[in-house]
Formats: C-alpha cells, sequence, structure tokens
C-alpha cells in the first residue's frame, strides 16, 4: 500500500470511530468560536449535525459560511493523537436537501442511541436546524513528521 492510501485509511478510521467533532467558527467581525456537536457522516465529504439556531456558532455561521472541523479522539494516550483537520462550508438544510440530510442523520443518530428527525423538527418554526457542512480538503497529522506537520488526504 502507498503512503497516500494509508493516510486516507487514517483518516477513515478516525471519522467512522468518533461521535463528535468541534467546529470552529467566527462571527461577522471574526471573533472566533469553538464548539463540540454530535455529527453523521455521508461519504467523508459531508458531516451533518443539529443545532439551535441561537447557539453562537449557528448565529456565526448565519453570516460566515466557511469553518473549520476538527475530529479526534481525546481518550488517547499523550503523544499519539491523530485528528482529522478540514475546511468546510456548512449551511442550514432546506426542503431542497433536508429529506437525504435528516435519513443519514437519523439513521446515525439511532444507531448511537439517539432518535430520528423528522422535517418538523428541522424547519420553522421548530427552534432547531440541520446542518451540512462539505468539505474542501482535509488533513491529517503526517505520522512520520517529528513536529505537528498536516498532510492532505483525499477520501
Amino acid at each position: 500500500m502507498n503512503q497516500q492510501v494509508e493516510l486516507n485509511a487514517v483518516a477513515r478510521a478516525i471519522i467512522d470511530s468518533n461521535l463528535y467533532m468541534v467546529l470552529g467558527t467566527a462571527d461577522e467581525s471574526g471573533q472566533p468560536w469553538v464548539t463540540p456537536v454530535y455529527y453523521a457522516a455521508a461519504d467523508y465529504k459531508e458531516f451533518y449535525w443539529v443545532s439551535s439556531l441561537e447557539a453562537q456558532h449557528s448565529r456565526n455561521l448565519a453570516v460566515r459560511q466557511q469553518l473549520s472541523i476538527v475530529i479526534f479522539d481525546s481518550q488517547v494516550p499523550i503523544n499519539t493523537g491523530q485528528a482529522v483537520y478540514r475546511s468546510a462550508l456548512a449551511e442550514a438544510l432546506t426542503k431542497a436537501d433536508l429529506d437525504r440530510g435528516l435519513d443519514i442523520y437519523s439513521r446515525s443518530a439511532l444507531a448511537h442511541g439517539g432518535r430520528a428527525w423528522k422535517k418538523q423538527d428541522a424547519l420553522p418554526p421548530a427552534p432547531y436546524r440541520l446542518y451540512r457542512a462539505t468539505a474542501l480538503e482535509q488533513w491529517i497529522l503526517d505520522p512520520t513528521a517529528s513536529t505537528d506537520r498536516r498532510v492532505l488526504v483525499t477520501m
């Protein structure tokens, strides 16, 4: 196996074995905000989560759809951690993509002890929305480097 295939496999394993990702958003003035959210992944490129419209990250995404995402296992021993880092564009789903997104998110949530979400849970007047982040680029730490060097992975 070549190195790129191995790195892609590491990234997939991290995504498959974790339940939460950290969103990095910024408001209109550039003030950063990070928050963990439960996610459901589709094809390792689309990531779905449910959030309140009043949450700071939701308000940030309403004015600036660019975000960064990190998925990692916080329970591994020191100096053994690995993560998937990504740049992405996020949006609250509307009727056009909502059915597919709700299906992906609900299947994952049910498998992890959550509940199924329906359209009325994610459309006005409900206080929650289903969001989707579409990855632009994705990286992991280079396992052969002695410093924090990220390498691009493709999924």
